[in-house]
């Protein structure tokens, strides 16, 4: 892997000793303890913010929702005529 940025942060000397040593346990440099966690926590936080939890009632609605025949509206009707009108 070939670095492209950096990045720099401040620590305690506690933290930094915890680090430390959980790098030191799991076999890895540290940067690259570091980066790995940063990275998972980073997935795990986007993941969180992509995924949408339904209660079983939800869930119920929303596939009855998708079962219903497509019927669009005036206002998408007009939006897909200017589109056709306009080539797009």
């Amino acid at each position: 892997m070939s670095a492209a940025a950096r990045l720099d942060l401040r620590l305690s000397m506690k933290d930094r000793q915890r680090i430390d040593r959980a790098a030191n346990l799991a076999g890895l440099p540290l940067a690259t303890f570091v980066r790995t966690a940063a990275l998972r926590e980073a997935d795990r936080t986007v993941v969180a913010e992509s995924v949408a939890t339904l209660s079983a009632m939800e869930s119920r609605r929303f596939l009855a929702a998708l079962r219903k025949p497509f019927a669009p509206n005036a206002g998408l009707r007009r939006a897909l005529k200017r589109g056709n009108e306009l080539g797009i």
